[in-house]
């Protein structure tokens, strides 16, 4: 129950820090800070000698700091209001032409979120600098070290807009987002796949004895250690029906057990086995695999019409299945005393290959670009790995290519 309570806490911290609010709102806070302590070292014995030591940092007119206040914060507020509307209509290009799955790889961009917390803090620092000018009995309360700091801060996020310009021209170029989806995937596939040999097969426990889904949702994964140790305080093994990505409908089984459990013991395991109503990445690798199909598919479509897309996103995904072809995913987890608790249902790389690459061709046959490059690629995967299911589309597409007269036999 507490390691299922610590994963709560923890997925809600990372869907916080993942956030596209999460960097612009602690960047305003430090921004307030800072200008809450640059008005208090403004009128400060140390601030008062560098003022009168240089004459030129000194501002005596508090409609002169008033004007140059305002302007500087209307003038931010525009150029943060024009950088991000550009963004949105980049981001509606992106998911129109591409898939609306990419569209968190684009939301979700660091640089982005800092220069969006740059602009809004330049503004708060410039609201709340203007809130502490007065004219009081005794002169005029002035200050002028702040204002000074926010003009060389508003030169900074000039050029920082100009840099901005030329980083989201770049950043959402098709092939830096696949190339961004083929990393991310390669990340987790590396680490979900680190077998060089193949484990048997495991299938479903001879028994009636299951875990069932209290809600509708998609499968994810699970926390093995959690299990694991439900496991050994039960002293029963668990077999997970479902490979991840797998949509699973209320009251449908979740999983197997080796024997009868109570209620309650089936009910701590339940919540071990995590089910979602969006997918990632970070949770299963063939959801990256997915999104490159996707995109090549709607590349494909009428009224895109971009094989150009297409090929770079064939490319990622052949790039992909090589590792999968030699490196294998854990069918079995294994406690501290070598018992096998947990078997897992896992995507072969034939299926991988099937659900991927199939559809493409499916879609693309007839372009010549496309077939072209499958013939391309699947001869040297095929080399590679001679696998059935690489060499019975190698042949179709052979055939295809010599009804098309781009191939001779």
């Amino acid at each position: 129950m507490w390691s299922n309570s610590i994963l709560w806490i923890k997925r809600r911290y990372h869907r916080i820090v993942n956030s596209i609010a999460f960097y612009p709102a602690f960047i305003a806070l430090l921004f307030l800070v800072l200008s809450f302590g640059m008005i208090v070292f403004d009128f400060s014995e140390a601030g008062k000698q560098i003022k009168l030591t240089l004459s030129w940092l000194t501002l005596k007119d508090a409609s002169t700091a008033r004007s140059i206040i305002s302007a500087i914060a209307a003038g931010v507020i525009s150029l943060a209001v024009f950088s991000f509307s550009m963004v949105m209509i980049v981001l509606n290009q992106a998911a129109s032409q591409m898939s609306n799955r990419v569209l968190d790889k684009l939301i979700g961009n660091r640089f982005q979120q800092v220069v969006l917390g740059i602009y809004i803090g330049t503004i708060v620092y410039a609201l709340f600098l203007l809130s502490t000018i007065r004219d009081i009995n005794s002169g005029v309360y002035v200050p002028a070290l702040s204002t000074y700091l926010l003009i060389a801060i508003t030169i900074f996020d000039i050029f920082l807009f100009i840099y901005f310009l030329h980083y989201i021209t770049q950043s959402v170029k098709y092939e830096v987002i696949i190339q961004r989806i083929c990393k991310e995937t390669n990340a987790v596939l590396k680490r979900s796949c680190k077998l060089e040999k193949e484990e048997p097969e495991t299938g479903p426990l001879q028994n009636d004895h299951h875990i069932h889904a209290v809600e509708s949702g998609i499968y994810e994964g699970f926390n093995a250690l959690n299990l694991v140790k439900l496991c050994d305080e039960n002293d029963c093994s668990v077999y997970l029906m479902h490979v991840p990505g797998t949509f699973i409908l209320r009251g449908l089984p979740l999983a197997q057990l080796s024997k009868p459990l109570p209620d309650e013991a089936r009910e701590e395991m339940r919540k071990s086995i995590f089910l979602h109503d969006s997918e990632t990445i970070e949770e299963n690798f063939f959801y990256g695999f997915r999104q490159l199909a996707e995109v090549a598919i709607k590349a494909l479509s009428p009224g895109i019409n971009d094989p150009g897309t297409a090929i770079i996103s064939l490319r990622s995904l052949f790039s992909l299945l090589t590792y999968r072809a030699h490196h294998f995913p854990e069918n079995t987890i294994v406690n501290d005393k070598d018992q096998v608790r947990i078997f897992t249902n896992t995507l072969s790389f034939e299926k991988i290959f099937e659900h991927t690459i199939l559809p493409i061709w499916s879609y693309g046959k007839n372009d010549r670009m496309i077939a072209w490059e499958l013939h391309h690629l699947l001869a040297q995967l095929y080399v590679i790995s001679p696998n059935a299911s690489v060499k019975a589309l190698l042949t179709e597409v052979k055939q295809v290519m010599v009804e098309h007269h781009l191939f001779k036999e």
